[in-house]
């Protein structure tokens, strides 16, 4: 197994050099990033995209930033990604620093389910030809580049033009995504097993600036107006990989070719913890008062 983790964070790396020595001690063969931290038999490899091969899981400490990037790593390996928090709210990970012991041993039992979880690819184009391709888990966002001026966009879905705005940027995201940057940006909370696109406006000046929901077979478009003196703009994807986009360019989105894995951790006689329980838990929403289906029990003894 690969064991990662945030290296600014002291108890990420302490966290992290107990997991490896906890798998080792199972008999587990472990793989660590150059650079990141040394555990006694551990394997160190580069942090390149051949680093997860051959994996069962890559576990990652940190928050959702680190699980971002450890997927770069997951993905073309087709290995299943698991996390445990130790950011902020940390909605891809699957477990608390409390929860580390327990973590490890289901892991080392293989008690764990593993999710798909959509991606999109993204093609960047400028003067009729491509400029870079690049692909995100959570979102690819357009975004401009200058903080006092906005970024003047025509949206298009299935190559048909939808609207012009004037705005701060346009958000791109999957649902898994739909938590994070697009969530802020006022767009809805979609459920992961969903199969959709999300494209969600930031600050856009039009009375017709709604966040939209499409089919995950559509593809979404976003060409910057080339005669505006507003149309400086970047394109960030999972807020890591920036592109600085030319005048007029063009991004265009689609469902990407390759999922990202999620391991999720299987509960004794459950189907799981369940995207509604995670909700609750990571945003604090008040459940208080919630009485569930016992009425419908109390009718069926009547």
């Amino acid at each position: 197994m690969l064991v990662t983790a945030h290296t600014g964070k002291q108890t990420a790396l302490r966290s992290a050099r107990l997991v490896a020595e906890r798998l080792t001690a199972a008999g587990i063969a472990v793989r660590t990033l150059a650079g990141e931290f040394s555990s006694p038999g551990a394997e160190v490899v580069p942090a390149s995209s051949g680093a997860a091969a051959g994996a069962e899981l890559v576990i990652v400490l940190g928050g959702d930033g680190s699980l971002l990037r450890a997927a770069e790593l997951s993905r073309p390996a087709g290995v299943p990604l698991i996390g445990v928090n130790l950011g902020h709210v940390g909605f891809l990970a699957e477990a608390e620093p409390d929860g580390l012991t327990d973590l490890v041993e289901r892991v080392v039992a293989q008690h764990y389910l593993v999710e798909e979880r959509m991606t999109i690819d993204v093609t960047v184009c400028g003067d009729g030809s491509v400029v870079t391709s690049a692909w995100a888990l959570n979102e690819a966002t357009v975004e401009k580049a200058a903080r006092e001026r906005m970024v003047e966009v025509i949206i298009e879905v299935d190559g048909r033009p939808l609207s012009r705005w004037g705005c701060d940027g346009v958000v791109c995201s999957t649902p898994t995504g739909s938590t994070a940057y697009a969530f802020s940006a006022g767009g809805p909370v979609v459920w992961p097993e969903v199969e959709a696109l999300l494209m969600v406006p930031i600050s856009a000046h039009s009375l017709f600036a709604p966040p939209m929901v499409v089919s995950p077979h559509s593809v979404l478009a976003v060409e910057l107006i080339a005669a505006s003196e507003t149309s400086g703009a970047v394109l960030w994807c999972d807020g890591r990989r920036k592109v600085d986009l030319p005048p007029g360019g063009r991004v265009e989105v689609r469902r990407g070719a390759l999922p990202v894995l999620l391991a999720r951790l299987q509960e004794p006689g459950a189907r799981g913890s369940g995207f509604t329980d995670r909700l609750v838990a990571k945003f604090g929403l008040p459940v208080a008062g919630w009485r569930g289906r016992s009425w419908e029990d109390a009718g069926e003894h009547a």
